[in-house]
């Protein structure tokens, strides 16, 4: 049986044109939507989850391509776009009844939440970022032998055919060889819900290609564009990271301040997965996020 997050009600909403999205609802009170990385589900969320819902309404999907909810086909290499991504997941808060919520995102999913808070500043009142750079950054700093730590992102970024057979021939070693490495306590993901991360993973090969392709792709048009225009995320914007500039030689804070002048950055100790390694610290800069107030323009 796959594990659920305890006293949560599952649903599946639409968001678009032939496209629904599983999604896990509990608490009451103001909204926080949260979103999973890769290769997970909206599992990883389960104990970060299970706190905030004591004072908020708390929403934890599958993103689009992922889990439960619907793949669709990538024609023209734009349905896993993130702007494709975060209108989903504004569509989702809105059918729910919340016009105005805050975000978290780790992984692919905060390059989705980074998207949703550039598109649509009116409906995200606070973000938080967990482990990624936003794209144009992530590429810029992956140089020399340093890159081989992404080989994955080269691999899914080829064009289609060759990544989907070479992935599909061996799924779960593929995989679980991300849930392995960049976990550094390797009890915070436990059995049944690793083989439910494994489960999903190796039905969603296509999809989970199509994601990091768009991010070698239209994401960075989206990006550039952004960048060129001036465009920045005008929310609180607290993110969490481990210590990858220091290892690769790059100022991760200094990056961040580009997109996001209201800003708190912290390095953390734990590993990649940390709302599941560290949910207690998760938590705590969730919570402080959330009581922030918007810094007033200088």
């Amino acid at each position: 049986m796959t594990p659920r997050i305890s006293g949560f009600d599952q649903q599946r909403v639409p968001v678009a044109d032939g496209v629904a999205l599983h999604a896990a609802i509990g608490g009451s009170g103001s909204p926080i939507v949260l979103l999973h990385g890769f290769p997970q589900t909206h599992l990883m969320w389960r104990h970060v989850a299970a706190d905030l819902a004591a004072d908020h309404t708390v929403i934890v999907p599958d993103l689009r391509g992922y889990g439960d909810s619907d793949k669709p086909a990538d024609p023209d290499g734009t349905a896993y776009a993130k702007r494709t991504m975060a209108a989903d997941v504004v569509a989702l808060a809105g059918a729910l009844g919340h016009d105005r919520f805050a975000l978290a995102g780790h992984d692919r999913g905060a390059l989705v939440a980074i998207r949703a808070g550039l598109d649509h500043p009116e409906r995200i009142s606070r973000l938080a970022v967990l482990d990624v750079l936003p794209t144009l950054d992530m590429w810029d700093v992956l140089h020399g032998v340093d890159a081989a730590v992404g080989f994955h992102l080269y691999l899914m970024a080829q064009p289609p055919g060759l990544p989907e057979q070479m992935i599909a021939a061996s799924a779960d070693a593929f995989f679980g060889h991300f849930l392995d490495g960049w976990t550094r306590d390797p009890g915070a993901i436990p059995t049944d819900v690793r083989a439910a991360y494994l489960a999903a993973s190796r039905a969603a090969v296509d999809s989970i290609v199509a994601d990091y392709r768009a991010t070698a792709g239209i994401d960075v048009v989206h990006d550039r564009a952004d960048r060129a225009a001036g465009n920045r995320l005008r929310m609180p914007v607290t993110v969490l990271q481990q210590g990858w500039g220091a290892a690769l030689g790059y100022d991760a804070a200094g990056l961040w301040r580009q997109w996001a002048p209201d800003l708190v950055h912290e390095t953390v100790t734990c590993g990649h997965f940390m709302a599941e390694e560290a949910p207690a610290d998760v938590v705590r800069a969730l919570r402080a996020l959330l009581a922030r107030e918007p810094a007033r323009p200088a």
